[in-house]
């Protein structure tokens, strides 16, 4: 009998279209699901017949008590090579191996830059109204030439959203708790003296840290005060990186001039969340990583996940 294989969160329903799964008709049925799962419940039911599992990112959560309730699963595969929401321990005491795959920093650099551009020359607003028969230019853009773009965190992520930044002909800043000035001199870019001074010169701010104890609210109440009127917040992280009350107040008083967003508290977001009317605001459901060479990537490294678990020697092994 044949293995059978849960694919999570195909929402595009191209998970078996990106890749080439023939290698493992003959030992694993494969199978996606187009729908999110949106409690542990309800996901232990449907991956209860199932001995693989692969997931989206960090879209679906993992823990123990759910690793408990899935007997039958061994062998979970989740994009990319590092997976906040998998309790590993738990996995390992209960025999489920654990894969990852690659996935390219590049799709989130340029969405980061689709919603920064998209703000700054109000192009969805302006398209709306072209395509409604509504006010011919109503919008004057921001300019980025010459303006500051703040970019927190100079990783693979940030240090490229800098270099593009640089390419516009901004003045680029970067800041995080370990930044060092030779590294900042290397990308090319000046090191603030402090988050709070990157937060009240810039122009632009950009978010590419990963979330951990030190990054879970970074940004405040406080820290979003000090944003210029005319500034605007690019999140294309984590959402538990921004106090989300803070940031949906500040759209609402109009206490910055706009936000780009592609991470939520709740994903998918729930169709009576604020996010999905606040003023001011560019939102995205999650694309960052969403691109036709990663969904390559991801799923063409998950068949090749299975088939060396099944060989007996797994590859990419996470954590």
């Amino acid at each position: 009998m044949r293995l059978r294989c849960a694919v999570l969160d195909d929402f595009q329903n191209v998970a078996t279209e990106v890749a080439d799964w023939s290698p493992l008709a003959d030992e694993v049925e494969v199978v996606p699901f187009t729908t999110h799962f949106p409690d542990e419940d309800s996901l232990a039911a449907a991956l209860a017949e199932f001995d693989i599992a692969v997931t989206l990112r960090e879209r679906v959560p993992f823990p123990a008590s759910l690793i408990a309730r899935l007997p039958r699963l061994k062998l979970l595969i989740a994009s990319g090579m590092r997976n906040s929401v998998i309790d590993y321990a738990a996995a390992e005491a209960h025999g489920v191996t654990v894969c990852g795959t690659a996935s390219s920093s590049t799709p989130p650099v340029e969405l980061t830059w689709a919603l920064l551009l998209g703000l700054a020359r109000g192009v969805v607003e302006e398209s709306n109204a072209l395509r409604s028969g509504g006010a011919w230019q109503h919008t004057v853009g921001a300019d980025l030439h010459g303006r500051r773009l703040g970019v927190l965190g100079l990783g693979k992520i940030g240090s490229r959203v800098a270099q593009v930044g640089l390419a516009f002909g901004m003045h680029v800043s970067a800041w995080s708790q370990n930044l060092t000035k030779e590294y900042a001199d290397e990308v090319g870019v000046h090191l603030a003296a402090s988050k709070e001074d990157l937060l009240a010169d810039s122009d632009f701010v950009s978010i590419h840290l990963a979330l951990s104890g030190r990054t879970r609210g970074l940004l405040g109440p406080a820290e979003i005060a000090l944003l210029k009127p005319t500034a605007y917040l690019i999140n294309t992280s984590r959402a538990a990186i921004v106090d989300q009350d803070a940031l949906l107040a500040a759209l609402h008083e109009g206490r910055i001039a706009g936000a780009g967003v592609d991470v939520f508290d709740a994903e998918p977001l729930p169709a009576d969340h604020p996010m999905r009317t606040a003023p001011r605001l560019l939102a995205t459901p999650h694309l960052g990583y969403v691109s036709q060479a990663n969904y390559a990537t991801y799923y063409g490294q998950a068949v090749e996940d299975i088939q060396a678990y099944l060989a007996g020697s797994p590859v990419r092994r996470l954590p």
